[in-house]
């Protein structure tokens, strides 16, 4: 299973002014620095929870379909299926008809097989390829204040302690507000 972004997020869940204005910037000096850390703090929040926090667009490729007629995807939510793609041991693309297979946003997001069974995949790998958009939406109001909050927080610590650990001190470890504000957004693992 590899996960392509194919799409990404037009905008960042949490403005440079509201980072700003958390951290008690005036200047523009480290506007550089503080944008990457927006980036790198709604990353580290979308590979945690298994979320897409903005809209995009991502493609899910399978070496073959899963037995049964589901095939679950694993970034939430999940707005659309744009595409369900077959490609040949030749490297030919077909795509499935829409009405072949139908988005179930769950949670846990699926797409589901509408015929009698999925097509046979005569490629030794990557033989399949799901296209969807996932993502609350494409403004950053979109976007679950709490996980809104817990992305400033988690900024402003990175900007106070630039390293990952501090000489002298003990680890510095992501503050538990982040984490209590992002646990309504966890999916249950098993």
């Amino acid at each position: 299973m590899t996960l392509v972004l194919t799409a990404p997020p037009a905008v960042e869940p949490v403005t440079l002014a509201d980072a700003k204005a958390q951290l008690r910037v005036d200047s523009s000096a480290e506007d550089i620095l503080i944008g990457s850390l927006l980036l790198t703090a709604r990353l580290h929040i979308e590979a945690a929870l298994g979320l897409a926090l903005i809209t995009q667009g991502w493609r899910l490729v399978l070496d073959r379909f899963p037995r049964g007629s589901v095939v679950a995807l694993p970034l939430q939510p999940v707005s659309a299926v744009t595409s369900v793609q077959t490609i040949a041991a030749d490297g030919t693309v077909t795509t499935l008809a829409s009405s072949a297979a139908l988005l179930d946003p769950g949670p846990p997001p699926r797409v589901i097989r509408t015929g009698t069974s999925w097509p046979t995949i005569t490629a030794a790998a990557n033989g399949v390829a799901i296209s969807f958009t996932a993502g609350f939406g494409p403004t950053p109001a979109d976007v679950p204040l709490p996980i809104r909050q817990a992305m400033l927080l988690l900024i402003a610590h990175w900007y106070e302690h630039r390293d990952p650990i501090e000489i002298g001190q003990p680890d510095t470890a992501i503050p538990k507000a982040v984490s209590v504000l992002l646990e309504p957004y966890r999916s249950p693992r098993l």
